[in-house]
């Protein structure tokens, strides 16, 4: 078993990039990794990482041990938790990978509950932007919407089916430099834009009766899509410009009277996400309990939106 823990380790490590990644991860020390992969590499009698200040890398005989380890390890650890299937109910850690987005408009509902009735199973989730392969990243499962999923992946809904990109602006902005009729109207206007980590930069997309518009918009403001998307939202409220987000974000402040809808009969409508995972016989019994947790809540929607 010791063994086993420092090949695990060892896994962690060159998956995360250093010792710091996945002592963060994995809820333990970076000098308690270091000495496990020491441990290993003592046993084996080969360097298996390249070690610098600023980053760790697999040596060539730890890239050949990675490659056969990978699966080997998977197969050990399905084998474990055919175990678990006798247990009065599931235990282990279940790991998620979801968009800034999904985390804030969409796990709030599930998890909760989710927890109260799995008590002994341990969630983490990582929420990013970014395009994250979720089996080399070594997640569970992931939430993606449909024209980001990954082929050959088992495609559950989670969340409203349908939602909508929204525009608004405080109401004195409004007053100040008047309300747009028409999207191409806010190319005369503070509009606040977010860009993904790639350096991609969104257009604005809007519909009504079948006519479909984009425009690139300028304004005062760039936030990167995901961490720093509030604070376009905050700008937004103090007057700064218009925003353009999901509608279930920028709600609560319209309600509020923060902001103001703009160009509402323009608002596109799009498909809501998924849970996704890999499709295989024997899923991690934390992930199957999740998968029909899932499958077992209400649909979302409370119907067709505007």
């Amino acid at each position: 078993m010791d063994e086993f823990a420092d090949l695990t380790a060892f896994l962690s490590v060159t998956r995360e990039g250093g010792f710091r990644g996945a002592a963060r991860t994995g809820n333990t020390s970076a000098s308690r990794l270091s000495d496990a992969v020491r441990r290993l590499e003592a046993r084996l009698g080969v360097r298996l990482l390249h070690r610098t200040t600023r980053s760790v890398t697999p040596t060539d005989a730890g890239a050949r041990l990675i490659e056969r380890l990978e699966p080997a390890l998977g197969e050990v650890r399905a084998a474990l938790d055919v175990v678990n299937g006798f247990r009065d109910r599931p235990a282990g850690r279940l790991r998620l990978n979801v968009p800034v987005s999904a985390a804030r408009l969409v796990l709030p509902r599930v998890l909760p509950p989710f927890m109260a009735m799995y008590p002994d199973i341990l969630l983490e989730v990582d929420a990013e932007d970014r395009f994250v392969d979720v089996l080399a990243g070594g997640f569970d499962a992931g939430i993606r919407y449909e024209e980001r999923l990954e082929q050959d992946m088992v495609a559950v809904p989670i969340g409203p089916r349908v939602q909508r990109f929204a525009a608004a602006a405080s109401p004195a902005y409004l007053e100040r430099h008047g309300r747009p009729a028409h999207p191409r109207e806010l190319l005369a206007h503070a509009c606040l834009r977010g860009r993904f980590a790639s350096g991609a930069m969104p257009a604005w997309d809007f519909e009504r009766g079948g006519k479909k518009v984009k425009v690139e918009p300028k304004g005062p403001l760039i936030v990167g899509i995901g961490a720093t998307t509030e604070l376009a939202v905050d700008a937004a409220i103090a007057g700064s410009g218009v925003v353009y987000l999901f509608e279930d974000w920028l709600r609560p402040h319209i309600e509020r009277g923060e902001l103001e809808p703009v160009l509402e009969p323009w608002w596109p409508r799009f498909s809501g996400p998924f849970l996704y995972y890999a499709g295989r016989a024997q899923l991690p019994a934390p992930l199957r309990a999740f998968v029909d947790f899932v499958k077992s809540m209400q649909p979302w929607d409370r119907g067709e939106p505007g």
